[in-house]
């Protein structure tokens, strides 16, 4: 390999050590009603969305909370030696995708039969360092 590659090849790894991600697939909610707790999150310092999704009335909040913990885990497993309210960490990125449907009938009137179909979703969650300082440190150079 050669000297232009691995350099790319460390800084990339050393990017993906900031950051930690958790998935959930096959989430027997609808990806409508999950996206709505998801936007509220989005973006949020990761103790303060814990709060939120503790307090929510939604029933996805109960999964959401559950998958961002295990992100911190995540987190925690690839940085050792560094505390999670000195890392500053925040909810970068949350996707809510599609997952698989199961079609059903429902009998509908004069023997005929409607089909309903039962939707779940993929749940990918980012989390990272805030890059707060390096935004403030560009203003104040300006």
């Amino acid at each position: 390999m050669g000297k232009r590659k691995q350099l790319s090849a460390e800084a990339m790894k050393e990017a993906r050590k900031s950051v930690a991600m958790a998935k959930l697939n096959n989430c027997p909610t609808s990806p409508r009603k999950m996206r709505l707790v998801a936007d509220m999150i989005r973006g949020m310092e990761v103790a303060k969305a814990l709060y939120v999704l503790k307090h929510s009335s939604k029933e996805a909040s109960i999964r959401l909370e559950k998958l961002l913990l295990s992100a911190l885990s995540n987190w925690q497993a690839k940085n050792e030696g560094v505390s999670m309210d000195e890392a500053n960490l925040v909810v970068q990125t949350i996707n809510v995708d599609g997952g698989r449907m199961l079609k059903r009938v429902q009998p509908a009137p004069q023997g005929r039969a409607h089909r309903v179909r039962k939707r779940s979703n993929h749940v990918t969650i980012v989390v990272g360092e805030a890059q707060v300082a390096e935004v403030t440190e560009v203003n104040e150079a300006k």
